[in-house]
């Protein structure tokens, strides 16, 4: 493989790391330490026509291709044994135009470096739950987060997208322009192309108010019941979710409560602000409540507020449902599971897709589950890989008690590496539509490290 690289270098104005090259072990790393993949380059692209030169020389070598955004999917589609990584992760500029209300974002952007650009002008779009989250996987996916509910997912705010095929061609996805790309590239992940720019729709949010609510896990059923009637009902402004987490040692917590498991509500109110004390209200009255931190804070601080339980190197096994209707025999289920998180960084999430993201149609955007009104997360984290065998299996477990009250498909994003069985349940009756994208614009599955809609 030595002279086809150093070929590559010369094509190339970013960085191209293989084995025998210092900061090989670093180049290759990401976020989920369970995976240990050895490519046969990594090249830190600089530039669109570096992710051009890439795609063209993984197709012609014949070698396996992975695109790394922010490096957070958890089965590790960021790396691959033997191939070539396209790491966008320096491109990361995020251009505003306040006057149109949009914003451009690289295909390396984080959500962090997006609403530090955006929130100097009052403006935002949706963008996860962890602000190290790349702009890309997410959206690709179909983008849940705090705002889902008023703006829609991040894939519904998306404006075009500068795409390389597998033909190593650039080109832009819009409602005008490769319509068909661009219905596929909302939801239907890393299939289509390496997107090396994303254009969004902005809306005016600056300020929110919100935080973590935290009550007695003997409430949970309480919290979980009541959240579902209160959101049912509420305010599109009004976003967040229920969860379960243990108690890191922050000092809005009781310090003897430290390390205990918790029922939860995170709350988003993104209407006035002066507004917000009596819009939570409702969550205050569910039960009593054992410590919060809630009041008006920049949208961005309540976008990374949890940034510091999910750092690079832990190991992560994620499942996950979408669920049209969270009843109480699902509940159940969850209290079961729950109460068992295995370390301070696992949790599970349950968040809120109805609202705006009901009022796109089903077959609009590859994202096909607009019926569903809640997507639920099971996000196993822990440090030691000696618990591997034992935290996967309560993931696996929890899931399974969870799966016969929930729908067949899940969130695309929330995908474990063992869920490939489920791609046609994920999307729904706009699979075929999808299959027949991947032939018109990857008809050799280059694009294949992701969640795999083969051609």
């Amino acid at each position: 493989m030595g002279k086809p690289i150093d070929d590559l270098r010369t094509r190339v104005r970013g960085a191209v790391v293989a084995p025998q090259d210092d900061g090989y072990d670093e180049a290759r790393r990401v976020n989920n330490a369970m995976i240990d993949r050895r490519p046969a380059a990594v090249v830190r692209c600089a530039n669109a026509g570096d992710v051009m030169a890439v795609v063209d020389f993984a197709r012609d070598q014949g070698l396996d291709l992975a695109v790394r955004g922010g490096g957070h999917s958890v089965p590790g589609f960021g790396t691959c044994d033997d191939g070539v990584v396209a790491d966008l992760s320096g491109m990361r500029s995020v251009r505003v135009d306040p006057r149109g209300r949009t914003a451009r974002a690289d295909g390396g952007a984080t959500w962090g470096d997006f609403n530090a650009a955006t929130h100097a002008f009052g403006l935002a779009t949706t963008g996860g739950i962890i602000s190290t989250t790349g702009v890309g996987g997410l959206t690709l996916g179909g983008g849940i987060g705090y705002l889902a509910r008023g703006l829609g997912l991040s894939c519904d705010n998306l404006l075009s997208a500068d795409v390389v095929t597998a033909d190593g061609q650039l080109i832009v996805a819009s409602e005008e322009e490769n319509q068909d790309l661009f219905w596929a590239l909302r939801g239907g992940s890393g299939n289509f192309g390496a997107v090396t720019s994303f254009e969004f729709a902005l809306s005016p949010v600056k300020d929110i108010y919100g935080g973590p609510i935290l009550y007695e896990l003997a409430d949970a059923a309480a919290v979980l019941r009541s959240f579902r009637d209160i959101i049912a009902e509420a305010p599109e402004q009004l976003g967040g979710f229920p969860a379960f987490q243990i108690a890191p040692p922050l000092p809005f917590i009781p310090e003897d409560r430290h390390g205990q498991p918790f029922a939860l509500i995170v709350a988003c109110w993104s209407g006035p602000v002066e507004e917000g004390e009596r819009a939570l209200q409702p969550f205050h009255d569910i039960a009593p409540v054992v410590a919060e931190h809630v009041g008006p804070m920049p949208y961005p601080a309540l976008n990374s507020a949890f940034d510091a339980l999910v750092p690079p190197g832990l190991q992560h096994y994620w499942k996950a449902n979408f669920v049209t209707e969270l009843t109480d025999e699902a509940i159940e289920a969850h209290l079961r599971f729950a109460p068992r998180l295995p370390a301070v960084n696992s949790t599970v999430h349950i968040y809120p897709v109805d609202g705006a993201c009901h009022r796109v149609a089903p077959d609009a955007t590859a994202y096909a589950y607009r019926d569903a009104s809640f997507a639920t997360v099971i996000a196993g984290m822990w440090p030691d890989p000696a618990d591997n065998e034992a935290n996967t299996a309560w993931v696996r477990d929890y899931y399974e008690a969870t799966a016969p009250h929930s729908e067949e498909g899940g969130y695309i994003n929330f995908m474990a590496e063992d869920d490939q069985n489920r791609i046609r349940a994920n999307y729904k009756g706009n699979y075929d539509r999808l299959v027949e994208v991947k032939r018109t614009y990857d008809p050799g599955n280059l694009f294949h490290l992701n969640q795999n809609i083969r051609p």
